[in-house]
């Protein structure tokens, strides 16, 4: 536990300065008011330990001033005069305790004895919390794969700390929803957790969007604004595709993540803010190091922890119950165990997936748009995948000529489409009177 005391006689404050490292405790010494409310901005403190009258702020501004800073931290009043007003002010504003001037050192220790315990109480009703929670919600990490479950283990093991966590990856297969499955599972999952895609970020507004930036600190910087490791503030910032930051801002980002401090744009003063730090990228980060493209010494700070999430193509068994839990934010109707009809199950697990869950998102909204009654056919999907399948099905056959070729390639569509004709000329990408005139030809060859 981090102690704030404050009292302006240097020799309690000598004392404490000796005595509270005994007791077990960290502590920062202030010889007035105005002093600690700096010191509390700066350092993440835990427990206040202030004299009530001091040169500058009164102990119980400094208490009213640390709660707008850090609303969770304890405080102990320490007085000559103890009187009525005091025990109401100190009500007030939450005081755990006053001690009455001279106090002795074992009073001192037990009553700070009783805060740690408080605290401690605190956090466990809070990890409870966060694991009935997690018992009554839905993971949006879906799929039983050996892979999947290697990933949910490790967020077990890394979410409770304050480790920084590297989340690696390709292109959609879900580094942000393991970033908020990292955030849920800790102690500051009732704190912020804030999102920020820094390839998403002109690079000209990246250390306004982090950082913040005061009035005046650059042309168009009409107010002061306050940046996403603020908002962040007690709780996760993560930080999607860092490999896109531009050197100077790596820089910047590196000295943060040693010594917790910010500072805006055009600001002199520092700012200390308490945030966990989550990343991902799809970058080859060890390469961009070589290339001097990537601080070597920030890859090595942000990959305390490193999980890999596998892509789709890795874990195909995975598919169905994706599938259903995504169509399932489309649509209520349907049977829960047959949303989607063989067929298209066959075709979604043919696919290589690319662009992994992203892309298989936006094939089933498709599909639940074009699918007036569920399950979803393969009709339903997207045109390219009709296309290959059609190719597939012609592998091995004997030689045809193009017209034959393009006579089964509609006459499979007409027959997946119960003849709708607009349907059959999107799907084989042709114009509608294009389709027509083939139609007609066919009908005319017949005829002869």
């Amino acid at each position: 536990m981090h102690i704030l005391f404050a009292d302006d006689e240097k020799p309690l404050q000598e004392l404490m300065r000796k005595e509270l490292p005994r007791m077990g405790y960290r502590v920062t010494v202030c010889p007035d008011g105005i002093t600690a409310v700096e010191a509390i901005k700066r350092e993440r403190i835990d427990c206040l330990l202030v004299d009530l009258n001091m040169p500058g702020f009164s102990g119980i501004e400094v208490i009213a001033q640390a709660r707008e800073i850090r609303p969770e931290i304890e405080a102990i009043i320490m007085t000559a005069n103890p009187s009525t007003e005091t025990a109401i002010d100190a009500i007030k504003y939450g005081t755990f305790d006053y001690l009455t001037k001279p106090t002795r050192l074992a009073d001192i220790a037990t009553l700070l004895g009783r805060v740690s315990e408080r605290r401690e109480g605190k956090r466990l009703l809070a990890a409870l919390m966060h694991r009935l929670k997690r018992a009554e919600g839905h993971s949006d990490l879906i799929g039983g794969h050996e892979s999947m479950e290697a990933v949910r283990k490790l967020i077990g093991r890394v979410a409770p700390t304050e480790s920084t966590v590297l989340v690696r990856g390709e292109t959609g297969c879900g580094k942000e929803l393991v970033a908020r499955a990292i955030h849920d599972q800790s102690l500051r999952a009732d704190k912020p957790f804030v999102a920020v895609n820094c390839g998403a970020l002109p690079e000209n507004l990246i250390e306004s969007e982090l950082f913040g930036h005061t009035k005046g600190a650059f042309t168009g910087a009409d107010v002061t604004r306050v940046g996403l490791f603020e908002v962040a503030s007690g709780g996760t910032l993560f930080l999607d595709e860092i490999g896109e930051l531009p050197l100077a801002v790596q820089a910047k980002l590196l000295r943060v993540l040693e010594t917790g401090d910010i500072r805006r744009l055009g600001d002199n003063e520092s700012l200390h803010v308490d945030v966990r730090i989550v990343c991902a990228t799809h970058r080859d980060l060890e390469t961009m190091v070589s290339e001097q493209t990537f601080r070597e010494d920030l890859m090595f700070r942000i990959n305390t922890f490193e999980l890999r999430v596998p892509p789709l193509r890795e874990r195909i068994d995975d598919l169905v119950p994706l599938a259903n839990h995504l169509l399932r934010r489309h649509r209520s109707d349907g049977v829960d165990d047959r949303l989607f009809t063989e067929d298209a199950i066959a075709e979604l697990k043919s696919h290589q997936w690319p662009g992994n869950v992203r892309e298989l998102a936006n094939v089933i909204e498709h599909a639940s748009v074009l699918c007036d009654a569920l399950p979803v056919g393969v009709e339903h999907l997207p045109s390219h995948f009709s296309r290959r399948k059609l190719r597939d099905d012609l592998i091995g056959n004997a030689p045809m000529s193009l017209k034959e070729l393009e006579q089964i390639a509609i006459d499979r569509s007409m027959k997946r489409h119960d003849g709708n004709k607009k349907a059959v000329a999107e799907e084989l990408g042709v114009s509608l009177k294009t389709l027509y005139n083939r139609l007609s030809l066919t009908s005319e060859s017949e005829a002869a």
